[in-house]
């Protein structure tokens, strides 16, 4: 440990300390730095023509009302400016993946290397992380969070090596629905050489402000979002990553050519035209999660519920499995999340609509 260009978050071999991120070139995996992306007919071509016989498409059009028949665009340049408009956010900036899951697990495709590298996971917390690094042969390190489901920076500052390419930070925490603090995720950002991958999916329900707006400060921030849940289109499974333009170009050099289909693309465009209904719909949630806290403080059986910044509540009980049964007999389903570390008897409950929750409320007061 007598290496003078190390901070306590990780090694640095450059003069400047206050600047310990290594740079894609040091984090690339070499065989991706060389990768020659698949160009898809699409990507050689880019306009408008009358005659299209350069893809092997069936030209006579789909079996359905509308015409499927033609490959999507493979950067979704549409849906890019919309959300570009939305979020105040240049399109290159921008990486569309099929749900959040394909961002990270292209994330751990491009900086990773199987077997050699490593990342750093902050349990209780959204479990494909943990999914992707095992696929993708990585070693995790997990340094859980405090008893007030926090970061550990000590002990994050102690897991981190030379090896360690990724930091996953999960604001508004699944399943315990907080926000991290703002300044120990800047703490990260500004003295760890590799990624720090920040999930917002649950943002549009926190008074946290996003990330993204941070972007041009930290070269190494990438900051997740979806449209699966404030937008309510979790069928359509489009996920978004938001990063400097280099790391945006890695992604979409790894990515499938055409992973977002043209369905899903068009049927964003229209959802994200729509932004009024949404805003209206989050505000309805936080009066009915608000509502829902109340009347669940009531109820005997209930020990505690956790602050939430997200369209979901943790609910520690003194029955989670018995309760979780029960509702299920009643064909109402929450979360058992009672088997993972700090959520020990805890149920986690999605806020549905005012109906759905009643429903649930007048079941509970029923139990036992």
């Amino acid at each position: 440990m007598e290496n003078n260009n190390k901070n306590i978050f990780g090694f640095y071999s450059g003069p400047n300390a206050n600047s310990p991120f290594r740079g894609l070139g040091g984090l690339l995996r070499n065989n991706i730095k060389n990768l020659v992306p698949y160009s898809s007919a699409r990507d050689e071509f880019k306009g408008e023509a009358s005659v299209y016989l350069d893809a092997n498409e069936n030209a006579f059009g789909s079996p359905l009302d509308t015409q499927y028949n033609r490959y999507p665009d493979p950067m979704q340049y549409k849906v890019k400016k919309r959300i570009s408009e939305i979020k105040g956010v240049p399109p290159r900036n921008i990486f569309l993946g099929n749900g959040s899951d394909e961002a990270i697990d292209v994330i751990f495709r491009a900086f990773c290397n199987p077997g050699v590298d490593n990342v750093i996971l902050v349990p209780p917390t959204y479990g494909m992380y943990e999914v992707s690094a095992n696929i993708n042969d990585i070693a995790i390190r997990r340094v859980s969070l405090t008893a007030d489901f926090q970061l550990n920076l000590e002990g994050i500052a102690e897991a981190i090596d030379e090896h360690t390419k990724l930091i996953f930070i999960c604001s508004p925490n699944n399943p315990t629905g907080n926000s991290i603090n703002r300044e120990d995720v800047e703490t990260l950002l500004a003295n760890f050489s590799g990624l720090v991958i920040v999930d917002e999916a649950y943002i549009n329900f926190s008074r946290q402000k996003s990330f993204i707006q941070e972007l041009t400060e930290y070269a190494n921030l990438v900051v997740l979002q979806t449209l699966s849940k404030a937008w309510g289109l979790a069928g359509l499974r489009v996920g978004m990553a938001f990063a400097s333009e280099e790391i945006i170009e890695v992604l979409n050099k790894v990515k499938p050519p055409y992973n977002i289909n043209e369905a899903s693309q068009q049927l964003a465009l229209e959802a994200l035209a729509n932004v009024d209904q949404v805003n209206g719909w989050i505000r309805e949630t936080l009066a009915q999660r608000d509502k829902l806290v109340l009347e669940l403080k009531n109820l005997d059986f209930v020990l505690d519920i956790y602050p939430s910044d997200a369209n979901f509540i943790l609910v520690k009980t003194t029955a989670p499995k018995e309760i979780y049964n029960f509702l299920v007999q009643k064909g109402i389903i929450v979360r058992d999340r009672s088997k993972i570390d700090l959520c020990e008897g805890c149920l986690r409950i999605t806020v549905g609509t005012p109906a759905e929750n009643e429903l649930l409320l007048k079941n509970l007061q029923n139990y036992k």
